[in-house]
């Protein structure tokens, strides 16, 4: 932990979750196309990762497609897909090298048969005690993911189910629910990120775009999370 950030050691959370919002508002305001805007995004992904290690947040989640964004045109979809799959593949040195561990929430079935290789290729590197665990929400939904628990509990035979239940089975299991979410571009909602792992998160909604996000502005955020009273209903 930096001099900085060392007052807040106390509060800094296990957990948190990034809502990627504002790729293409960024680029249109720069007059881009919106696929420079989602590759301004993945640098942004870049430069947030290795300030997660910076400051020892163990687990990170990011929503980088959802179950919605398929209504999307298929130019743009193929572009995500397109940067996705680059990433997975420059990256896979730095995953091991960082001792980031890659966890991936979401039907994949759906996606690229070459985007799934590459995904299962990454997941299958063995990253002994990471400094990190990356879990990405990809074709995910939070209603879908509880969904899927209930129906993975009935098919193993059950008829009754508790929270534990749900929470283990969950594409996150095995991950501690969200302390922390951000999500960027001013936009003050959910938007079916997680939902069962949000229930007693900080929300934080800071005015910039994705791509505008960096180490100096999860700093700011650190700060922000620091500075709040978490109660968890009890008083």
């Amino acid at each position: 932990m930096t001099k900085i950030l060392k007052n807040y050691l106390i509060k800094t959370p296990k957990h948190i979750g990034f809502i990627l919002d504002g790729n293409g508002r960024w680029a249109k305001k720069r007059g881009l196309s919106r696929s420079l805007g989602h590759k301004a995004g993945v640098e942004a992904v870049r430069k947030t990762v290795k300030a997660l290690i910076k400051y020892k947040i163990p687990y990170a989640s990011m929503f980088a497609f959802s179950t919605e964004n398929w209504k999307r045109s298929k130019e743009e979809v193929n572009c995500i897909f397109d940067l996705i799959r680059n990433l997975l593949k420059e990256e896979r040195g730095s995953f091991i090298n960082q001792k980031i561990k890659l966890v991936i929430s979401g039907d994949i079935s759906s996606l690229p048969k070459d985007l799934v290789e590459s995904i299962n290729e990454v997941l299958n590197i063995d990253i002994k005690d990471p400094k990190l665990t990356l879990n990405i929400c990809l074709n995910y939904g939070g209603r879908a993911d509880i969904a899927r628990a209930v129906n993975k509990l009935i098919a193993q035979g059950k008829r009754s189910i508790n929270e534990d239940d749900i929470t283990n089975n969950l594409y996150s299991a095995g991950i501690p629910d969200l302390d922390f979410v951000i999500r960027t571009s001013g936009e003050q909602r959910i938007s079916n990120f997680m939902i069962y792992q949000i229930a007693y998160a900080e929300l934080y909604f800071p005015k910039i775009y994705w791509p505008e996000f960096n180490e100096k502005k999860l700093k700011k955020a650190l700060k922000v999370f620091a500075k709040r009273n978490r109660r968890y209903g009890g008083y």
